[in-house]
């Protein structure tokens, strides 16, 4: 529903550019491809394309397309982990965080991983990576949030497709991999809420307060509705699809 067309996996875009620029960047949004504007590598496309491989492409070594194709996803993921393990890394203090060697650890450990041939990389279980990394992620969350004082709302993996949250007070909050999609989010206050894997699409997130919300992604605010009045970290910028909303 996010894209204009239909086509065939591991085929290229129409609208891919001999350069491997978009033809219609600038138009995504308009012509029917908003898909394209809310996704992110991570920099894995980078990485593969110009380490793993050595700057060669499927187009001027295609006999190796199928092995680059089948190694992105692997790579993604383990780009996806990085961000969230330094996003750890940022937000508890070094100083005074027991779990921080660990996060370290945990971090050199996945960045080796990025480095392996295209052979190593497709043997990797990403799944039990995953589970292992969160087991940290999860233990960083709880103590962070356990700044907020008070009873914090708990909305792990909760529906709340189209809920009115508005002025909600999520200060601290679990929400986690939440289905807020078109939820009215509007003036709450998301202050050292977790929202990893939480699904915003055309959430109303206009006035809301995410300054210091945690594992919060560019992809997530893309994928929302926000303006002038939403707070956000610095680290992130305002979607330009927001000042029409």
């Amino acid at each position: 529903s996010d894209f204009a067309i239909t086509k065939n996996a591991r085929t290229p875009c129409p609208n891919l550019a001999t350069e491997y620029g978009c033809s219609i960047h600038q138009q995504l949004r308009s012509t029917g491809f908003r898909g394209c504007t809310v996704y992110d590598c991570f920099g894995a496309g980078q990485k593969l394309s110009q380490q793993t491989f050595g700057g060669k492409s499927w187009r001027s070594d295609p006999e190796r397309a199928q092995q680059m194709f089948d190694a992105f996803p692997v790579m993604r993921d383990l780009h996806e982990l990085l961000w969230y393990l330094t996003q750890a890394l940022t937000i508890t203090k070094p100083s005074s965080y027991q779990g921080t060697p660990m996060l370290r650890r945990a971090r050199a450990e996945v960045e080796a991983l990025t480095g392996r041939p295209p052979e190593d990389l497709l043997e990797i279980n990403k799944f039990a990576l995953w589970e292992q990394v969160n087991e940290l992620l999860m233990t960083v969350s709880k103590s962070v949030r356990s700044v907020v004082k008070g009873q914090k709302r708990d909305l792990r993996g909760a529906d709340l497709v189209g809920a009115s949250l508005k002025d909600a007070n999520l200060r601290g909050a679990n929400v986690r991999g939440a289905y807020l999609i078109g939820a009215d989010l509007s003036g709450a206050d998301l202050e050292l809420a977790d929202v990893i894997g939480a699904d915003f699409r055309d959430a109303d997130l206009s006035g809301a307060n995410l300054l210091t919300t945690f594992f919060l992604t560019q992809s997530q605010l893309e994928a929302a509705k926000g303006d002038a009045r939403t707070i956000l970290p610095d680290s992130f910028r305002r979607p330009p699809h927001w000042q029409a909303h």
